[in-house]
């Protein structure tokens, strides 16, 4: 175990930043959005092929991919990393892709670790950049003259060891093994969403407020540049925006 307590209130404090940052985040981006900047970056063939006839259609469409693909990486981001730190009682890590370390006095063991939000994070080029960042945090270690161990720890989910390659210098700890291992509380995974209480749904208005604002905002938007007089869409208009010079 690399921790045995944690502290509860330590914990539920920095749930509550972590969720400030996050809707903050969130709702910057949905404010900071226009319709140009998307329309680029999107595929009209794909809502000419689904037959959408308005730009409300569009918008709706734009709007809910966007939310859910920037809720996810901010989430990652903000939400983990620093309750990890809190309920593991280490300290933020100086090594460059190590989040925490956390020393054993009493057994003369450093743990590292590098805390992910969930098993699907790695290509075969960042794993590798990992696994070099685990062997520059082990000569710290050395210099310490301490044990060394060495863990990836997803925040969420399940993994698995293959059984195929070769050895590894860390572990992988996914979902309740890796909480369990910085707490010592083997039900802290589920702790940590009791943890939340009520605190979520303070900032649904604050959220709903900003995507009904950004919905209107970027339907106004996309009737202005690329509908034509009569409320149709111009498709060719839109696809020279989009792919044209």
């Amino acid at each position: 175990m690399a921790n045995k307590t944690y502290d509860e209130q330590a914990v539920i404090e920095a749930i509550a930043q972590a969720l400030d940052t996050f809707y903050e985040n969130l709702i910057r981006k949905i404010d900071d959005l226009n319709i140009n900047k998307v329309m680029k970056r999107k595929n009209p063939y794909l809502y000419r092929a689904k037959a959408m006839q308005s730009a409300s259609d569009i918008v709706d469409s734009v709007l809910t991919a966007f939310v859910s693909s920037s809720e996810e990486t901010i989430f990652g981001n903000c939400f983990f990393e620093p309750i990890a730190i809190a309920a593991s009682n280490g300290n933020k890590a100086l090594a460059e892709g190590i989040d925490i370390m956390i020393q054993d006095k009493e057994t003369n063991t450093i743990s590292a670790f590098a805390v992910k939000s969930g098993p699907s994070v790695f290509n075969a080029d960042s794993k590798k950049r990992q696994e070099q960042n685990f062997m520059a945090a082990a000569k710290l270690a050395q210099q310490a003259k301490a044990r060394y161990e060495a863990f990836i720890g997803y925040c969420y989910g399940k993994k698995k060891d293959s059984g195929r390659g070769k050895p590894k210098i860390y572990q992988e700890l996914a979902g309740k093994d890796f909480w369990w291992k910085i707490t010592g509380e083997e039900d802290f995974y589920i702790q940590l969403m009791e943890y939340m209480g009520d605190l979520p749904e303070t900032y649904v208005a604050r959220f709903q407020e900003s995507y009904t604002k950004a919905s209107n905002r970027l339907v106004r938007e996309f009737s202005n540049n690329f509908c034509r007089e009569d409320g149709g869409i111009d498709w060719e208009k839109l696809i020279r925006f989009n792919s044209g010079e």
